[in-house]
């Protein structure tokens, strides 16, 4: 029986197991997945704990709830991959060998990297939302705070889900004005891009957009330490920040297993075919998602559109066939605004975001660089969409591919 390893229960490893043992005879192939956690979360969802719009049990589920049968799962961790021999070696010896290798074991956050981040104001006046511990106490230091200097800092590109930041500054924006005390908090945005994103026409609707919110942004910021006691963040080019409560994106890298495999760049993510999502290393394996080194946003909604091209080239590769399915950086976000309004993104490795209407043209019901009500609708159905269609490797109604329709030039 020839043999498939999936390595990472997150998004996309959960989507490639159910794709695949649908469309694989099970006498033919056995498919097995790692991970060492149990828990699932909707990563999504972190950015509303801080608020009280979610809590954290509105985040998370058992893995197990969305494995198929018919897969053989593994909680363990990872030591390393030996790619010349096809094998993964896990914690305390044990072995798979492997025709195929799936490598999905995403991206996670590294205060560490940053000298004084991880200190003794850590989850007390420092603070990550990409975790469940930081969302939730950031949640209860907010019951709390009096107000003060809110600095929200981009440590270093890339990382995971890139609007989340201005998400975060948005909602926080209409937390404080809804409780009362937005003139008692100051807002800043700190990022080491030029602008508020990384593509000009969204830049420059998300830019005016702060602006209105009287948001601040500094940007070109690249952070080099935390001065803890003196609460501010400092830039290599020495510019220093103050702040009473810092919410900070951490540096993002790939699994230590990685580095450990000889697989990855200075980050631990895997050099990667950005149209095939083959390893530019060893042609039976394939990386998904947040893994990879691909030039496209580290979200959900790439995980998604690549997953149905990696099925594709993953068959090919099976038969023998040239792998002719093309992962065209395909990316969609919902981005919140505040006060129950949204805007929404479409775009891919050529094409940057475009206002519009989504996903009918002329029709939407989604508009493209607009700030509507409506968009926040799709962010908040989103989250059952995941659980019950996503995970599940279930058809969406949305094209892998970027479609033009809809959008205005």
């Amino acid at each position: 029986m020839k043999k498939i390893v999936i390595l990472g229960g997150g998004t996309g490893g959960t989507i490639m197991a159910n794709k695949l043992r649908k469309v694989l005879e099970r006498e033919e192939w056995e498919i097995t997945l790692v991970d060492q956690h149990k828990t699932h979360y909707y990563q999504p969802g972190f950015l509303f704990i801080p608020f009280g719009i979610y809590n954290k049990y509105d985040v998370m589920k058992p893995k197990s709830d969305f494995f198929p049968a018919g897969v053989n799962v593994i909680y363990s961790t990872i030591d390393r991959i030996e790619g010349e021999t096809n094998k993964v070696l896990l914690e305390g010896g044990k072995v798979l060998n492997y025709d195929f290798l799936i490598i999905a074991t995403g991206t996670q956050i590294r205060p560490d990297e940053t000298p004084g981040l991880k200190g003794e104001l850590w989850h007390k006046e420092i603070f990550d939302f990409y975790t469940i511990e930081g969302a939730v106490a950031l949640r209860e230091y907010f019951k709390t705070w009096q107000g003060g200097r809110l600095v929200v800092n981009i440590a270093e590109l890339p990382f995971k889900c890139p609007v989340a930041p201005l998400e975060f500054v948005f909602l926080a924006d209409a937390y404080f004005h809804e409780i009362g005390m937005r003139d008692k908090v100051d807002i800043t945005y700190v990022t080491p891009l030029p602008g508020a994103f990384t593509k000009p026409r969204a830049t420059k609707m998300l830019g005016q957009l702060l602006e209105e919110k009287n948001i601040k942004v500094i940007p070109e910021f690249y952070l080099e330490k935390v001065d803890a006691r003196e609460k501010k963040i400092i830039s290599y080019d020495g510019q220093e920040i103050p702040f009473d409560v810092l919410t900070i994106v951490p540096v993002n890298m790939g699994s230590d297993m990685i580095e450990r495999s000889g697989l990855g760049d200075d980050l631990n993510f895997v050099p990667t075919d950005k149209y095939t999502l083959q390893s530019e290393k060893f042609e039976n394996v394939f990386v998904l998602g947040d893994a990879s080194n691909i030039p496209t946003s580290k979200a959900g909604s790439v995980v998604h559109f690549a997953a149905d091209v990696l099925v594709e080239n993953m068959l090919s590769a099976i038969e023998g066939r040239p792998l002719l399915a093309k992962f065209d950086g395909h990316s969609n976000c919902y981005i919140e605004t505040g006060f129950g309004k949204g805007s929404i993104i479409d775009f891919n490795y050529e094409t940057e975001p475009l206002p519009g209407t989504f996903p009918l043209p002329g029709i939407g019901p989604f508009g493209l660089l607009q700030n509507t009500k409506m968009n926040h609708y799709g962010k908040v159905l989103f989250r059952w969409i995941y659980w019950h269609i996503l995970l599940r490797g279930k058809e969406m109604p949305i094209e892998s591919e970027m479609s033009m329709a809809g959008k205005k030039l």
